[in-house]
């Protein structure tokens, strides 16, 4: 099985990027034949127009992912920028895509819908990332919910282009793991920093006890029972735990836990589980980083450039 997953360079990474995409994407290293993971710079100039920005973001990006746990041993990691083939590719497919397929694209008719500044890029954004995924012929393509269809258009041009010139691309699958696709945040949705209401996985000491200090609660008093299933303390610190360690902490709430004292249980558990990661983070040293992207990009591009002659081929144009 090869699996293929990219990520945005949009900020600091919180507890609902970790419990709801990372932890699973990393669970493949140790079971996948192939696993890519990549930074999506391309993609990133949709919106992000300030150069110096996203030097540092993508920089940033890799140091969150690599302390987090993606392990450049396990997995081919790399900047979508460093490898070409993208690109080359995207335009090749643009030439089979309809334009009602693209038209269609649920993410950029609600850009529009709300107002926001919109370009050829956004729009062309599902083929490209077509050919970030038929590139590496992956077979499972972990995503959130509003990027299924994504996956699902890049299947269509996939069929259409085996369909024009015979098989070359593997049809993506797109996973959405429903059990941890949605992490509570502070106020209860789900964590989202449009929500303003996430906890930041590498923020200062400070910032996190900050924001676990204000997750909102019910107006009980501090000796009240309290029903664990509806607090987002309590859902936000089970997913540290194992079965056992849940359903004691689950009692402590029915046998009147203050919400004080359970988000300090709370900010201990966080920190001690991040302990290790937070000081890696610190560690981590631009210099190593971009060496270890420009390996991995070196490695992907073999694969791509495999891939390229094959469509090439395909097309006439070798």
């Amino acid at each position: 099985m090869k699996v293929l997953s990219a990520m945005q360079p949009s900020g600091t990474l919180h507890l609902g990027n970790y419990f709801g995409s990372m932890v699973p994407n990393m669970e493949y290293q140790e079971t996948a034949q192939q696993v890519l993971y990549f930074i999506v710079d391309l993609h990133a100039l949709t919106t992000v127009h300030d150069a110096d920005l996203l030097r540092k973001s993508r920089v940033d990006a890799a140091r969150d992912y690599i302390a987090a746990g993606f392990d450049p041993e396990k997995s081919i990691m790399f900047f979508q920028s460093s490898v070409p083939e993208h690109t080359e590719l995207q335009w090749i497919l643009s030439t089979l895509t309809p334009l009602g397929l693209l038209e269609r694209s649920v993410s950029y008719k609600d850009k529009v819908s709300k107002g926001l500044d919109t370009n050829a890029g956004l729009f062309m954004y599902p083929v490209l990332m077509a050919a970030d995924i038929l590139l590496y012929d992956a077979d499972k393509v972990p995503i959130g919910k509003d990027q299924k269809q994504h996956v699902e258009m890049a299947r269509d041009i996939a069929q259409k282009f085996n369909n024009t010139f015979g098989e070359t691309f593997v049809l993506p699958e797109p996973e959405v793991r429903e059990g941890v696709s949605v992490v509570p945040g502070t106020d209860g949705q789900k964590m989202s920093k449009s929500y303003g209401n996430t906890i930041p996985l590498f923020g200062d000491e400070k910032g996190i006890k900050k924001a676990i200090m204000g997750i909102v609660t019910d107006s009980k008093d501090a000796s009240d029972p309290k029903d664990p299933d509806s607090c987002a303390i309590y859902q936000i610190h089970k997913l540290f735990l194992n079965v056992s360690d849940a359903m004691s902490l689950a009692d402590e709430y029915k046998n009147g836990l203050s919400y004080g004292d359970a988000k300090k249980k709370l900010f201990e558990t966080y920190m001690d589980y991040f302990k290790d990661m937070r000081q890696k983070h610190a560690d981590l040293k631009d210099s190593d980083l971009l060496q270890i992207m420009e390996e991995g990009a070196l490695k992907a591009q073999k694969i791509a450039s495999e891939k390229m002659e094959q469509v090439k081929k395909a097309v006439g144009l070798l």
